[in-house]
Order: structure tokens, then C-alpha cells, then sequence
């Protein structure tokens, strides 16, 4: 069988254009458009597409019954999770009320609402 290869991860949201900008701030990714979308790309080719959603719901964070679950996260390696998280802050980003990294990892909520993580690099 041939290996499959993960080429890019599609991002849902209510605003694509300034989700876009919030990641290629965050990560310092190249901003870009593909597929007629906008993206951002790391140096190491990972690619994050935003596709609009007009009848965009955010997930709830944790997960409450009968509401809107999230369906994945990302998790960013950083050196320094405090100075990532003041980062994000100043980003637009908030940090999520229900925190369970025990110094490990800081969880966030994107400008949509999408969780991802802050994790200390090994």
C-alpha cells in the first residue's frame, strides 16, 4: 500500500480571512491563499486552510452535552509556555476557563472558538 501523507488541515470558522491572520501571527507562518482559501504554511510545508462557515457554531470547552462538541485541537511545542501564552493573548486568543496541563500545557481558544494547546517542548 502506498504511504498516505497528511497535506493540509481545513480549519472551519465564521471568519477565514481573519482566522487566517491570527495563526500567521501566532506561529509566524507565511500567510497565502490555496485553493482559493485562505492559508497560512509553515517553513516545513504543514498548511492550515480557514473555509467560512455562515452558520459557524464554536465548541464548547469542555464538552457540554447537547452543545456544539470540538472535533480537534492543535497542540503547539513551545519553549516558554507563559511567554506563548502572553503571545496569544495579545493575538486575540483567550485562555479557557477549564485548564488541565498542570503546568504542562495552557489551554486557549482561538478567535472562533477552536481549543489548541500551548505545550512545553520536550
Amino acid at each position: 500500500m502506498e504511504e498516505l501523507r497528511l497535506g493540509n488541515v481545513m480549519v472551519d470558522c465564521p471568519d477565514s480571512g481573519l482566522l487566517a491572520d491570527f495563526y500567521a501571527a501566532l506561529l509566524g507562518w507565511q500567510r497565502l491563499v490555496l485553493y482559493g482559501l485562505p492559508a497560512v504554511r509553515s517553513n516545513t510545508g504543514v498548511v492550515l486552510l480557514f473555509a467560512q462557515e455562515d452558520d459557524y457554531a464554536p465548541p464548547t470547552w469542555p464538552e457540554v452535552p447537547g452543545k456544539q462538541q470540538k472535533q480537534l485541537h492543535l497542540d503547539f511545542q513551545v519553549p516558554d509556555v507563559a511567554a506563548a501564552v502572553e503571545r496569544a493573548l495579545s493575538l486575540g486568543a483567550v485562555k479557557a476557563a477549564a485548564q488541565f496541563g498542570e503546568g504542562h500545557f495552557v489551554t486557549m481558544l482561538d478567535p472562533a472558538g477552536h481549543p489548541f494547546c500551548l505545550c512545553l517542548q520536550d
